[in-house]
C-alpha cells in the first residue's frame, strides 16, 4: 500500500465508486463518483487532532476492527491507512446529521482541512484496460444464528478473531471473552456456509488453513483447550500439510463432524456435534466459538458486472473467459480479473493471479493497437430499417442505431450471430458464417459421405 501510495504514476481514489462505463478495449470512458470526505486531502496531514476533538467518541463500531472495537465520527481508518488522512462519517457526525455539535474538530485542525460543505463530485476517466479486483465478503447467511452468531456474545467469526489476536487490535493481542476473561476452551467450526446445499455449495479454500493458524495462536496465547470441528481438512498448498501435522502435535483436538448447534450452558457455550470417526454424538463446553465462515462475492458485484458487461457464475463470482487457457481474462476484451472476485483463493494464488492480470494489461497497452476477430457481424444498410431489434438482443452492446441504420462496433462484437438470427429483414450477416456458406458446408459433407458410400 505504501509503494502504491507513493508511486508517481498511481492515483488512488478513496470513497469512490464506478457509476457508468462506455466504450471498448483501448477506449473505455469510466465515470467515477467521489463521495465527500469532509476533509481536504491536500491539507490534511493525518495528525489526528480532529479525531481527538470529536465529541462523538467511541460510539461507532469500527469497520477495520470488524466490530470488535469502536471509533469516533471523525477518524483515521487504521494506523497504516493509505492515504493517511482523516475522514468524517456523515451517518454519525452530529453536525452533519443534526446540525449541532460545536464543530470542535474544525477548530482543532490547524491546517483548516475540515470542510462540512463538501459535496460529491464526478470524475470522467479515459482508460485502455480495466482490472476488476473487488475482493470478497464473509457470508451473512441466516443459518449463522444456529451457531449463536449475533445471539451470544462469545460467538465470533474468523476475521474478528484475527483482530483479537493482532497486537494492534482492540485487546492489544490478548484473546479475551466479551467480559474480559481468558478463555479456557475455544472451538473452531469449519465450513460454516461453505459446502452447504442451503448456503454455498463451493469450498471457500482459505478456511481450513486460517482456522488451523488461529488454533495455533489460541494455544499459544491462552494455553487453553482448542477444538477443531471439521468435515474434511483441505491443506493443498506448499507446506500446508506439514503445518497441519504440527498443530496436531501441539495438542489441538480435531473432531471430524458437522456441528448441529451451539447453546448456552451455565455461563459457557455448549457445542453439539457428531464425531463421524467414532460414530457418536459429542457435547463440548467452551468459552468461545470461532466460525470459519464462507467467502462470498463482494457486495455490489452484480451491479459492477452489469456496468462492465462481465458474466457471473452461478455463485455470483466473475466468470473468466477460460478456466485453463485464459484464467485472468473475461469475455469482454480489455477487462481482466484478479483475486477473490473470480473465486475464493488464498494469498499466494491471489498474488500470482494479480501478477498475471497486470502482465496481460501491460502487454495489451504496449501493443498500441488491438487485433479483432474477423468473424464479426456486418450490416447490409440497404435492407436495414433501423427497428432496433438487434440492439435489444446483443449481449455485448456492440450495436447501436445511428441515423436510422444499425451500426456494429467491431471492437465489441464477438460474432455470436444472435443479431443475425433476430433480424427479420436479414439485414445483418455473421461474416464467414453466412447462410450460403453454411449451406455449402453441409452440402459438401453430404456429398463426401455419398462418394465414400
Amino acid at each position: 500500500m505504501m509503494d502504491a501510495g507513493r508511486h508517481p504514476r498511481i492515483e488512488i481514489l478513496t470513497l469512490s465508486e464506478v457509476v457508468d462505463v462506455q466504450g471498448y478495449v483501448g477506449n473505455f470512458q469510466v465515470r467515477v463518483r467521489r463521495k465527500p470526505r469532509y476533509v481536504i486531502e491536500d491539507l490534511c496531514t493525518g495528525c489526528g487532532a480532529c479525531v481527538e476533538a470529536c465529541v462523538w467518541k467511541d460510539r461507532v463500531p469500527s469497520e477495520f476492527e470488524a466490530g470488535m472495537g469502536m471509533r469516533n465520527a471523525a477518524y483515521i481508518p487504521f494506523p497504516q491507512a493509505v492515504p493517511l488522512k482523516a475522514v468524517i462519517d456523515p451517518h454519525s457526525c452530529l453536525w452533519l446529521v443534526k446540525g449541532k455539535c460545536g464543530k470542535k474538530c474544525e477548530r482543532a485542525c490547524e491546517r483548516g482541512a475540515i470542510d462540512f460543505e463538501m459535496q460529491e463530485t464526478f470524475l470522467d476517466l479515459k482508460v485502455g484496460v480495466v482490472i476488476l479486483a473487488t475482493g470478497f465478503d464473509l457470508t451473512d447467511d441466516p443459518s449463522l444464528a444456529r451457531y449463536g452468531y449475533g445471539v451470544y456474545d462469545n460467538v465470533i467469526d474468523g476475521l474478528q478473531f484475527e483482530r483479537l489476536s493482532s497486537a494492534g487490535g482492540p485487546t492489544g493481542g490478548r484473546i479475551l471473552t466479551k467480559d474480559g476473561r481468558v478463555p479456557k476452551a475455544i472451538a473452531f467450526l469449519h465450513c460454516i456456509g461453505s459446502r452447504d446445499d442451503e448456503a454455498s455449495e463451493y469450498c471457500s479454500r482459505i478456511c481450513c488453513m486460517y482456522a488451523t493458524k488461529q488454533a495455533h495462536l489460541a494455544r499459544e496465547k491462552t494455553g487453553g483447550e482448542v477444538y477443531q470441528f471439521y468435515i474434511d481438512m483441505r491443506t493443498a498448498g506448499k507446506g500446508y500439510e506439514e503445518f497441519y501435522k504440527r498443530i496436531q502435535k501441539e495438542g489441538v483436538y480435531f473432531i471430524r463432524g458437522k456441528v448441529a448447534d451451539v447453546v448456552p450452558d451455565d455461563g459457557r457455550l455448549l457445542v453439539r456435534a457428531e464425531d463421524t470417526l467414532l460414530g457418536r454424538l459429542v457435547e463440548v463446553p467452551v468459552d468461545m466459538v470461532v466460525l470459519a465462515t464462507a467467502a462470498r462475492p463482494a457486495k455490489g458485484s452484480k451491479e459492477l458486472a452489469q456496468l462492465f458487461n462481465v458474466s457471473l457464475d452461478k455463485d455470483g463470482f466473475f466468470m473468466e473467459a477460460h478456466p485453463k487457457l485464459r484464467p485472468v481474462s473475461t469475455h469482454t476484451d480489455g477487462i481482466f480479473l484478479a483475486g477473490c472476485c473470480q473465486s475464493p483463493k488464498d494469498i499466494p494464488d491471489t498474488v500470482a493471479q494479480a501478477s498475471a492480470a497486470a502482465t496481460r494489461a501491460l502487454v495489451l497497452l504496449n501493443q498500441g493497437q488491438v487485433e479483432i476477430e474477423p468473424t464479426t457481424a456486418r450490416v447490409i444498410e440497404a435492407r436495414c430499417s433501423g427497428c432496433g431489434e438487434c440492439t435489444l438482443v446483443c449481449a455485448y452492446s456492440a450495436i447501436e442505431v445511428v441515423e436510422g441504420k444499425a451500426r456494429v462496433n467491431e471492437a465489441l462484437c464477438k460474432g455470436c450471430g444472435t443479431c443475425a438470427a433476430a433480424c427479420l429483414a436479414k439485414a445483418i450477416v455473421a461474416q464467414h458464417f453466412t447462410d450460403e456458406e453454411l449451406v455449402a458446408e453441409i452440402t459438401g459433407i453430404f456429398e463426401r459421405e455419398r462418394v465414400l458410400a
